[in-house]
C-alpha cells in the first residue's frame, strides 16, 4: 500500500483533505483517528502534525505527505519536493520595530531574531552573509520583540497587520513565498505517480472550466484566437450548415471576459460547466 502522510490540524489539514476527497480517495470520518486504510484505492493514511511530515517521510517511513514547503524546508530531511499544490500560500518577512535603527538585512548582524523555522531562517541569512543569534518560538513571535527576547522577527506575512499592531514594521527581502507541497522520501512506490496524476487532475478542474456555444462557421478562425483550449476547440456541426458548436476549456478566472468577446463575435448559447475531475 502507498503510505500517505497528511496534516492532522492547521491551516492545511481541511484543503489537504477535501483535495484527496477530490481525487477519489476515501478518508477519515473520526476527527481522533489516527490512521485510515483505503482499501479500494490500496492507500494507507497517517494523520500527523504538519511539522512532523517532512521527517516522517525524509526518513522513508511514509511514501508521501503533503505539508508545507516552508516546513520541509526549516526540517532538514531528506524529503524533497515532488509538485507545488496551490494552496496554504504564505510569505516570510522579516520585521523590526518601527524607527528602530535595524531596517536593512545586514543590520541583523549580530542580533537576535525570533522566528518559528530557524533553520530555514539562518540558511537565508547565512547565505547572504549574514550571521545573527536565532530565537526559537512555536507561536507568537510578534510579541518577542516587546518582551525583550529579540531585536527582530522573521514570521508568516499575510497583511501585515499583526506585525502592525505589535509596534513592527516589515523591512529586507522577502524570505520564502512557501505554498502546500507533495512530498516524497528516499523510496520510489510506484503508486506515487497515479497519486500524483489524481492531484494534478484536481488542479485542473479548480482552475479550468468547460465552455460550449454556437457560433457561425465564418468566425471560428476569431473565436479560436480568443479560447484556444488545452490543445484545440472541439467543433462540431451543427445542422444549419452555416453555423458550428465549439468546446473548449478555460480558464474559470477568465470565463465572464471569454464569454463577452465571444458573444461579441456573433456566439451563442454559450454555457459553463464546472469539471469534477481531470487528467491533461
Amino acid at each position: 500500500m502507498l503510505r500517505i502522510a497528511v496534516p492532522n490540524k492547521g491551516s492545511l489539514s481541511e484543503t489537504a483533505t477535501e483535495m484527496l476527497t477530490e481525487a477519489g480517495y476515501s478518508g477519515r470520518r473520526d476527527s481522533r483517528k489516527l490512521v485510515h486504510t483505503d482499501s479500494r484505492n490500496q492507500v494507507e493514511f497517517f494523520y500527523l502534525r504538519p511539522k512532523d511530515i517532512a521527517t516522517y517521510v525524509g526518513s522513508g517511513a511514509l511514501d508521501v505527505g503533503i505539508t508545507g514547503r516552508d516546513l520541509l524546508l526549516d526540517s532538514g530531511s531528506e524529503a524533497t519536493e515532488i509538485a507545488a499544490l496551490d494552496f496554504g500560500d504564505s510569505t516570510f518577512r522579516f520585521a523590526a520595530p518601527s524607527g528602530s535603527e535595524i531596517s536593512e538585512l545586514a543590520h541583523l548582524s549580530g542580533r537576535r531574531v525570533a522566528t518559528s523555522y530557524p533553520k530555514l531562517v539562518d540558511d537565508f541569512l547565512r547565505e547572504r552573509g549574514v550571521v545573527a543569534e536565532l530565537v526559537k518560538l512555536d507561536g507568537a513571535v510578534e510579541s518577542a520583540v516587546q518582551l525583550g527576547v529579540a531585536d527582530a522577527v522573521a514570521d508568516v506575512v499575510s497583511t501585515g497587520a499583526t506585525l502592525r499592531a505589535a509596534g513592527l514594521e516589515i523591512f529586507g527581502p522577502v524570505i520564502l513565498e512557501s505554498t502546500a507541497v507533495l512530498i516524497g522520501g528516499p523510496n520510489a512506490h510506484p503508486d506515487i505517480d497515479r497519486l500524483l496524476r489524481r492531484l494534478r487532475g484536481v488542479l485542473v478542474a479548480r482552475k479550468y472550466v468547460i465552455m460550449d456555444y454556437d457560433l457561425p462557421v465564418d468566425r471560428l478562425d476569431e473565436a479560436t484566437q480568443v479560447a484556444g483550449g488545452i490543445e484545440s476547440p472541439t467543433v462540431s456541426p451543427l445542422k444549419d450548415e452555416q453555423w458550428v458548436a465549439v468546446r473548449v476549456m478555460v480558464r474559470s478566472d477568465d470565463a465572464n471576459e471569454i464569454m463577452d468577446r465571444l458573444y461579441d463575435l456573433g456566439a451563442r448559447a454559450i454555457l459553463v460547466t464546472a469539471i469534477h475531475a481531470a487528467r491533461l
